[in-house]
């Protein structure tokens, strides 16, 4: 008997994966593209996408930079400045002492006023540089030495003018111990800190005066969109101008330009204030503080008398110099070098003027300082004390007047920076604001243009 074939049961399909909300919008989406409706949809939230990035890194890179320009004009420049008035404060001072010291009991009210002025100019410095110092910088931390370094050097000073009005040798040690306090602890602190707010203000230039490249590039893809969906809407319309894109066109036009014209005008302004005022500014500050220093020395060649020497090499052969009047002799070199410097940086007479009349009072102050040596050195130490804290005809008066016309000539190119920084900064005005306005404004032109023609599929 035949058995019956066994009976196959058909499973049923296996059902079709369950697609995600986001595969089958995509699918729509693609599907939506081939159309050209759709096609218009994508170019025209392309183009507004386009133009927004371009307002938004325009208006992000142009605020950064106007940032830092603001801040070459108003912030680290005038810190840098008060850095620098706070290193010339304390040399003055400590020359100050030291002429009054010289001077012994009879010491004069101006010498006396002068060194009070240069004390309290030097704390309320530190008082701004200490408001506008960045917390836990190295630059705070040279104004916090400074500010206890400065109560005792004040005590040192009227230690040495008290026993040298009672006629005690004492007093001309505790002058020495003043100046090296200032010498070694307080002016490298300040010369510290001087060169750490330039450095700040190399890192704001170096902040505003690069080209905001990105911003240009994005600029660029913009309007070449815009120029494409034109060109692609007159081949399907034969319509020359659609009043949206070329309202959009217009506006990322006038950004782009406004832009780098600005910009590259604020760049020129800036660049300007760094080559003819930033750069004269800090030559003439280390030539007043050489001066400076010059002239402490040269006191302090009549304090001492010989008590300090140093052993240098000249022609293959060691000597012994006094300490002071060596280093007065390199003082006045770099003084010389500095002058002749910021005589090449001056562009125009009155920035010229002031340093040549420097120049001719160093000149007059070296024959007068090689004069009082030499009656110093033939024993005659009231003539060299005279030709040193005199009258005019004394190398004070030569220091005087190198130290009026440096303040002269940093009064000149202050003023020639302020004015070309100034510039640079209001070229940037309202180009932030400005760009982010138009980029808005391109975006909705762009949205209107494209919605124009999708309207004539409805």
């Amino acid at each position: 008997m035949a058995h019956p074939a066994p009976t196959v049961t058909a499973q049923p399909p296996a059902p079709a994966p369950r697609r995600t909300a986001f595969a089958e919008g995509l699918d729509k989406a693609r599907a939506a593209a081939t159309t050209e409706p759709g096609r218009l949809r994508v170019i025209g939230a392309i183009l507004a996408l386009l133009v927004i990035a371009f307002g938004a890194v325009t208006a992000w890179q142009t605020s950064d930079r106007a940032a830092a320009a603001d801040d070459v004009l108003h912030k680290s420049q005038p810190l840098s400045t008060a850095a620098a008035d706070i290193y010339r404060a304390l040399a003055d001072a400590n020359t100050a002492a030291s002429s009054g010291f010289l001077a012994g009991g009879q010491e004069t009210p101006e010498a006396r006023q002068r060194y009070e002025q240069d004390i309290d100019e030097a704390a309320a410095k530190l008082v701004t540089a200490a408001n506008n110092a960045d917390p836990g910088s190295s630059s705070t931390g040279y104004i916090t030495k400074l500010n206890k370094l400065l109560p005792e050097y004040k005590g040192l000073v009227e230690r040495a003018r008290t026993y040298n009005r009672q006629g005690f040798p004492v007093g001309g040690a505790y002058l020495r111990y003043a100046n090296e306090k200032m010498q070694v602890e307080m002016l490298p602190a300040a010369e510290d800190l001087y060169q750490n707010e330039n450095q700040r203000l190399e890192d704001d230039y170096a902040d505003a005066t690069p080209y905001p490249w990105a911003a240009i590039a994005l600029g660029v893809l913009a309007l070449a969109g815009l120029a494409y969906a034109q060109h692609r809407n007159y081949r399907r319309t034969n319509r020359v101008l659609n009043h949206g894109l070329v309202a959009a066109t217009a506006a990322a036009t006038v950004v782009l330009l406004w832009l780098v014209v600005g910009h590259s005008v604020a760049r020129a302004g800036l660049n300007d204030s760094y080559d003819h005022g930033v750069r004269s500014l800090t030559v003439l500050h280390d030539a007043r503080i050489a001066s400076l220093k010059a002239r402490g020395n040269e006191n302090l060649t009549l304090v001492s008398r010989g008590a300090e020497t140093v052993k240098v090499t000249a022609d293959g052969e060691e000597v012994t110099l006094d300490k002071y009047d060596h280093e007065f002799a390199t003082d006045m070199n770099t003084l010389g070098k500095g002058l002749a410097e910021a005589a090449k940086l001056a562009d125009d007479q009155s920035g010229e003027k002031p340093v040549a009349s420097a120049e001719s009072n160093m000149a007059e102050w070296k024959k007068r300082h090689t004069a009082a040596r030499a009656q110093d050195d033939n024993g005659n130490y009231e003539q060299a004390l005279a030709l040193v804290i005199g009258g005019k005809d004394a190398t004070g008066a030569c220091f005087d007047n190198v130290d009026d016309n440096l303040a002269d000539a940093l009064a000149h190119e202050q003023t020639e920076f302020k004015q070309a920084a100034g510039d640079g900064l209001d070229a940037m005005a309202g180009l932030p604001i400005g760009a982010a306005a138009l980029a808005v404004l391109g975006a909705a032109g762009a949205v209107l243009g494209i919605g124009r023609r999708l309207s004539e599929y409805r």
